[in-house]
């Protein structure tokens, strides 16, 4: 009389409900306020929209990725002002400060759809970080064209030379 050996991890099945679009369904809706702040951080590759109250409490935030636009869409100014017209509708701001950070396509577009929304801006704020003489930037990326190069810079070098030979000519 042998014992059944359980088998590791012979746990029933239990139905684990989709996860993709989970984020979505467990969202609450927006707290309604009058006044707040709307900070806009655009880097090139994205758009984040935050609305929060006058002491700083998140209320509702938004972005480019939530509102339904992929890939390389997402760094398309139109992307950003449907993102911010989402983020005050959602939230139903009348008076609010902009405080504006980064400098990518869509901190332009998100301000203009702000301005038409019909919210009054009390001041629109530029807090960009900007270094005072902090680390070594990257070096830049050159892309050359070889062809278009060598005709360049042998065009320059000719140049200089019959420059050259002016000026002695000139100075004698």
């Amino acid at each position: 009389m042998t014992k059944a050996i359980p088998k590791i991890g012979s746990r029933k099945k239990v139905r684990i409900g989709l996860r993709r679009n989970a984020r979505f369904s467990l969202r609450r809706s927006a707290r309604r306020i009058t006044k707040g702040v709307i900070h806009v951080q655009a880097s090139f590759n994205n758009t984040i929209i935050t609305v929060t109250d006058p002491q700083g409490r998140v209320v509702f935030w938004s972005s480019v990725g939530t509102c339904g636009f992929k890939s390389s869409r997402k760094a398309s100014p139109y992307a950003s002002q449907r993102t911010a017209v989402d983020a005050i509708r959602k939230v139903g701001l009348q008076r609010a400060e902009v405080m504006v950070k980064g400098t990518g396509s869509g901190r332009d577009a998100a301000l203009r759809a702000i301005a038409k929304s019909g919210v009054r801006l009390s001041c629109i704020r530029d807090v960009t970080p900007m270094p005072h003489n902090g680390c070594r930037p990257p070096k830049k990326n050159i892309i050359v064209d070889r062809k278009n190069a060598r005709k360049e810079f042998t065009g320059i070098i000719k140049n200089e030379l019959s420059g050259r030979n002016q000026q002695a000519c000139c100075n004698k």
